[in-house]
């Protein structure tokens, strides 16, 4: 008798119980496995999840291991527009009869910054040009060229709130403010209102409007802080003293991370008698930005509040306002950060602050990109925040601020900078990854000109990721291999593979490192003895390389990373012909003259010290010139190369490696 049974859809996310992600511009892939001894019509069935008709589209078997009869199909959808979608999978079989999935499962279909984007934080407060006063949203509209400049697209404000004068904050955290400190702005509220008001000092909810408006007309999404949880002086404490947690004499708490205790900020109680009033009260703050113009919502620890309650919040906004943002602050345990993002969070900070060495960042990256995580957890990979200035940024100096930002704008294709780290700023409370004098409780006034900035090849960096599709998408992460553990190598291809990024990165900040890397030719479809040319896209040199394994040499101080852009067709390179260099001709000449002359005493006599006059030669001599460097000749690689070949190598490394000993 014939038994037709659905066994499992894929993408799902522990039964059904979690939505997965996808973005509106790529095609969302189904499989479904199924037993069955048949002939069968396969389906894939979706809809708006408010919608009452489904839609469907015909699921293609592909060939798998015929293993107890389980046969797969697959489908690609695009979805017409952002939002909440419910999907399933529907069979008919050969006498007609409807066996339908026993789930109905649901993704989430996100704009495309919630993937693809560049944020840049800023403490709207300290963007102005005078010391010891805040500045306004109008000093923040002045500031948009530069942040436009330098290529982000999402303008990141800490909170502009009203803050609290009960037990503000001075310099420093310092239990004592000055009658001129501002205070932290995370002690939201006072006497000119709460969550849905504007410090005075910044200006009207009008200009905030106009602000918005004039962000959106040159390209930027706008992102908001949203802390739930108040100052002593926040109206909520006298008109809702129930949504507050209190001490045995009634006094009210005040927050506490431990060892840290926040005496300026009383967390809220979600669970108060009045429930339903107190969420829908904060659903209600989201509501009143999203009114002025605000799509991304930065949620200040969002694992210090229920689960239930984000996983509510965020569900009813996304109904209404599809194509809203919201990113998760937990930098807690992993499991809770996992968890945020299951029920609902667009984005999530992450464990790459702390992932320096080669094998920390292969290891945690393909457990993102490349598990079943990568179906509903995205990580903005932030450099650095006003909480948090890394060992390595404090210790490495301008190269690890140059290394660290390329890592970081090629591994995810969305990412963070907090303001300052153009300007390789890492003065730090000794031996803590903290700011000293930090912004979080004073004015600043900033020198966006200052000597030793890295303005400039963060800008280079942010045009690379707009002109190469490749580095658009969140999934497509590769890595590759390579001879030294201080050096990593990775690779993206865009989805018509049309757009192929190698990247290296030097992780020692102190010190000049080179290694062979192995060039995945068969995903790039390569042949395996073909030339391909590599255009290096922030030095903007070219390279022409032949077969998998090539040569890179960085220098922490200049080329920390190289972002090769291979090109399989020649013809459509932007290599240049022009005459050789005689010089560089000759002396490659003479070296090769020198090196194969030692080779043959090393291969016919096994003479030990011309084995080490060739290690020191080739190294000292060679290297600089042919290896990818700030020294690379070209004229000197094509005439060192030339004589190779006629010793019968492919090359002059080849003819190194080969050797005995070597």
């Amino acid at each position: 008798m014939s038994k037709t049974v659905i066994k499992m859809v894929y993408p799902e996310l522990e039964g059904g119980s979690y939505p997965v992600k996808t973005e509106i511009d790529v095609f969302f892939c189904v499989k479904a496995f199924i037993v069955t001894d048949e002939s069968i019509n396969v389906f894939l069935k979706y809809k708006l999840y408010n919608e009452k008709t489904w839609k469907k589209v015909e699921m293609l078997p592909i060939y798998t291991e015929n293993i107890d009869e389980v046969r797969c199909f697959i489908s690609e959808i695009k979805f017409e527009k952002t939002g909440l979608y419910n999907y399933t999978v529907s069979v008919i079989t050969e006498k007609q009869k409807v066996i339908n999935y026993n789930k109905i499962l649901t993704v989430v279909v996100d704009p495309v910054y919630a993937r693809y984007s560049a944020w840049y934080e800023i403490f709207a407060r300290s963007q102005g040009t005078e010391q010891n006063k805040s500045a306004t949203f109008k000093d923040v509209e002045k500031r948009l060229s530069y942040i436009k400049n330098l290529g982000f697209d999402v303008l990141y404000m800490t909170p502009i709130h009203p803050i609290g004068f009960t037990h503000r904050k001075g310099p420093n955290n310092s239990l004592v403010a000055g009658p001129n400190d501002p205070g932290s702005c995370w002690a939201i509220g006072n006497q000119f209102g709460g969550h849905k008001s504007v410090h005075p000092d910044l200006g009207t909810i009008e200009d905030f409007r106009a602000l918005v408006i004039k962000a959106k007309e040159m390209g930027f999404e706008v992102a908001l802080d949203i802390g739930l949880q108040c100052s002593p002086d926040h109206p909520y404490v006298k008109e809702h003293p129930g949504w507050f947690h209190h001490e045995p004499d009634g006094t009210i708490k005040c927050a506490e991370n431990p060892p840290k205790k926040y005496e300026d900020v009383y967390p809220l109680n979600f669970y108060p008698e009045d429930r339903k009033e107190m969420w829908n009260e904060m659903k209600s703050i989201i509501e009143f930005w999203i009114r002025h113009g605000v799509s991304i919502f930065r949620i200040d620890n969002p694992h210090t509040k229920p689960t239930e309650f984000w996983a509510w919040l965020i569900t009813e906004i996304k109904k209404k306002y599809p194509n809203t943002i919201f990113l998760s602050e937990a930098f807690t345990y992993y499991e809770k950060l996992e968890e945020l993002a299951k029920i609902g969070f667009s984005q999530s900070y992450s464990y790459f602050t702390w992932r320096n060495t080669k094998n920390e960042l292969i290891e945690y990256f393909l457990k993102l990109t490349q598990s079943y995580l990568n179906q509903f957890l995205r990580v903005n990979l932030f450099v650095n925040t006003p909480d948090i200035l890394p060992f390595i940024l404090q210790t490495g100096g301008r190269p690890a601020f140059l290394m660290r930002i390329a890592l970081a704008t090629t591994l995810s294709s969305v990412y963070g900078m907090y303001n300052g780290y153009e300007l390789c700023e890492n003065l730090a409370i000794p031996g803590k990854e903290e700011y000293l004098n930090s912004e979080k409780y004073e004015y600043k006034v900033w020198d966006w000109d200052r000597e030793g900035n890295i303005k400039d090849y963060i800008t280079k960096l942010n045009k690379i990721r707009k002109e190469n599709s490749a580095l658009h998408y969140y999934k497509n992460l590769q890595f590759c291999n390579s001879t030294n553990d201080n050096v990593v190598c990775y690779s993206k291809v865009s989805q018509d593979k049309k757009n192929i990024i190698l990247v290296t990165v030097n992780l020692d900040p102190h010190n000049l490192q080179d290694s062979r890397i192995t060039v995945p030719l068969e995903d790039f479809g390569i042949p395996s003895d073909a030339e391909y040319v590599v255009e290096e896209l922030i030095t903007e040199k070219t390279y022409i390389w032949s077969g998998a394994e090539n040569y890179v040499r960085l220098n922490p101080n200049t080329t920390p990373a190289y972002i090769f852009k291979v090109i399989t067709d020649l013809n459509k390179t932007k290599i240049v012909k022009r005459e050789k260099d005689v010089k560089m001709v000759s002396l490659a000449k003479d070296n090769a003259k020198i090196f194969f002359e030692l080779r043959d005493k090393v291969v016919r006599h096994n003479d030990v010290y011309a084995r080490k006059d060739l290690e020191r030669f080739y190294k000292e001599v060679i290297v600089p010139k042919i290896f990818v460097s700030d020294t690379y000749d070209e004229s000197y690689v094509v005439a060192i190369n030339i004589e190779a070949k006629k010793n019968g190598f492919r090359n002059i490394a080849h003819a190194y490696y080969t050797t005995p000993g070597h």
